[in-house]
């Protein structure tokens, strides 16, 4: 006969450990590009034992999803209030000008986020809803100040000004980007 059975360890409580995971699945992306995002990676990178990733999500599609909707609403929250502080048409071309410059362009991270989801999405189709939403956001936000097509035009304009400056070695400085915004615009 064996003596009595050890007490069981108490759970430990972690009602934010789903979020902290979300968070290091960004940071994990940044670091190592989606291609290099494992549930071990995550795991390791939230502090958790590897069992959680599959506890909170059912697959890692479903992490990246969560992961690049997370990213996307960061942005796009910064889109809405630069666009929602302009009380006019010329404050709001203003705000285009330092969205690109100086949000879209200025932090490297969001920036690889930013490229990461729409090289993800462009293999995997489902990914797509992400884009789309944030797409479909930032529409919003430029028609409150240009009618639809000219926010459906501006806003790609604007996805092409950031890749061209991300990708290039030689960026538009952001007097360039000011020209470009105008020239649009006029």
């Amino acid at each position: 006969m064996s003596g009595p059975a050890a007490p069981r360890r108490p759970r430990r409580h972690d009602p934010g450990r789903r979020d902290r995971l979300i968070d290091a699945a960004l940071t994990v992306i940044a670091e190592r590009g989606v291609a290099g995002t494992t549930h071990r990676e995550i795991a390791r990178a939230a502090d958790v034992p590897l069992g959680s990733m599959t506890y909170h999500f059912t697959s890692l599609d479903e992490v990246l999803a969560e992961a690049f909707t997370r990213h996307a609403d960061s942005v796009a929250r910064v889109f809405d209030e630069r666009l929602s502080a302009a009380p006019d048409r010329d404050a709001a071309v203003e705000a285009v000008i330092t969205l690109v410059s100086d949000d879209l362009l200025g932090s490297r991270h969001d920036l690889v986020l930013t490229v990461e989801l729409y090289v993800a999405a462009a293999r995997n189709p489902a990914l797509r809803t992400v884009t789309q939403a944030w797409m479909a956001r930032s529409r919003r936000a430029l028609e409150r100040h240009f009618d639809a097509t000219t926010a459906r035009e501006l806003d790609a304009l604007i996805e092409g000004l950031v890749l061209h400056s991300a990708l290039s070695t030689d960026p538009m400085t952001p007097g360039q980007i000011r020209h470009a915004i105008h020239r649009y615009l006029r």
